[in-house]
């Protein structure tokens, strides 16, 4: 920090903590500001600890025994995680799961990115003081919980994919009941842009405020709606296409200007584009497996469990040595809520990984946080950080 500063009316910067014991940061980070009255002139971030260590639990455990720390990663958009994971294991395996095990996962994630969308704008407009938009948005979104919850039998620690396919078939009367919650998000949104675009306070807030030029954004790492934000078209669903994505009809939504504004934007009608993709999906889905009949990865028929010896043996290896998968290292990664989430993982051919390395999007981003708050107000600082979208589980390494 620098010396006090004179001036005609011989002041001094002010030090000051914001967080982690503040609503808006987290309870993991904290800021270190120096300010000139509320301007901030120097901010450094310091990234707290939530005493996970999920890489070290990782190598502690066997393969499907990881998939449950994966949901904590990001506790917003959890399935996206347990996909993300069993994706890069799968191609470790060479293996390819059942079109219903794929098209499965492709609606837990589009819900999964909605929701995580549906949070970010929704408690980002409370940081500038509009309240109405979050019950829009979070009725809505309840509903979309209880559907998670007919998935798999958890709201927020979801657990939903396995190697080779997901946990379990997609209940009774999911269809029609998300057909209608779909419905209910279009009018939600379509309220939220109404209250919001044209409202002068939310104009004043978020127009060139916290603006990240394309430059900074790659240079940083920024991947996600941070990066489109700044009219960069990357995303991984088109650019790698994996679960069948290239066969789905959407655009990538871009910014012009990489200000906060845009990157609420981008997100909104990112959600417009997720339900394009989770209509495409319904119709694609057709009855048959939802886990893979490679034995190296998925347990027997239960049938065959008791008729055959082969069968027998091959169920009791997998319950007690779990999936082992060839020696070898894979980077797999996908496009997540906040942008790309990828998996390292090196197998030396035992049950527990040998090295597992995550890639979150949120460490990327968050590292810039200081560079666009300086100079800005600290109410603005507040605001910038949510729609970052910064999510704790993904920073504590």
């Amino acid at each position: 920090m620098s010396e006090p500063s004179g001036g005609d009316l011989n002041t001094k910067p002010m030090h000051l903590n914001i967080g982690p014991n503040h609503p808006a940061m987290h309870g993991t980070l904290r800021l270190y500001c120096e300010l000139d009255g509320e301007t901030i002139i120097k901010a450094i971030p310091e990234i707290g600890y939530l005493h996970r260590g999920f890489e070290k639990h990782a190598e502690n455990s066997d393969y499907t025994q990881v998939i449950p720390y994966t949901d904590r990663l990001n506790y917003v958009s959890p399935m996206m995680n347990n996909v993300g994971f069993c994706l890069a294991v799968e191609e470790l395996f060479h293996v390819s799961i059942p079109e219903r095990a794929q098209v499965c996962r492709v609606i837990a994630c589009e819900m999964n990115r909605i929701m995580d969308h549906l949070v970010c704008v929704g408690t980002n407009a409370v940081d500038l003081g509009a309240l109405t938009n979050f019950w829009y948005f979070f009725n809505v979104r309840e509903k979309m919980y209880n559907l998670i919850e007919g998935m798999c039998g958890a709201r927020l620690t979801t657990n939903y994919t396995r190697i080779g396919g997901v946990s379990r078939d997609l209940p009774e009367n999911f269809e029609p009941t998300l057909r209608s919650v779909l419905k209910d998000l279009r009018q939600s949104i379509d309220d939220v842009s109404s209250l919001l675009q044209r409202n002068k306070i939310f104009l004043d807030r978020t127009v060139d405020i916290g603006v990240v030029s394309q430059a900074d954004a790659i240079s940083y790492g920024f991947t996600g709606p941070c990066l489109r934000a700044t009219g960069v078209a990357r995303d991984i669903r088109k650019d790698k296409p994996y679960l069948g994505y290239e066969q789905y009809d959407f655009e990538v939504v871009v910014g012009e200007h990489g200000d906060s504004f845009d990157r609420l934007f981008v997100r909104v009608e990112e959600m417009n584009q997720s339900i394009r993709i989770i209509e495409q999906a319904l119709a694609k889905l057709k009855p048959g497996p939802i886990v893979s009949e490679d034995h190296r990865v998925a347990l027997p028929p239960k049938a065959q469990v008791y008729t055959s010896i082969e069968a027998l043996m091959n169920h009791f290896k997998l319950i007690y040595e779990g999936v082992r998968p060839p020696p070898g290292e894979i980077y797999s990664s996908t496009e997540a809520a906040n942008g790309e989430l990828g998996f390292y993982i090196v197998s030396d051919g035992s049950k527990n990984p040998y090295r597992v390395k995550v890639r979150p999007p949120c460490f990327a981003i968050y590292a810039a946080f200081p560079q666009m708050i300086t100079g800005g107000m600290i109410a603005d600082a507040i605001a910038i950080l949510g729609n970052l979208n910064v999510v704790a589980g993904e920073l504590d390494r």
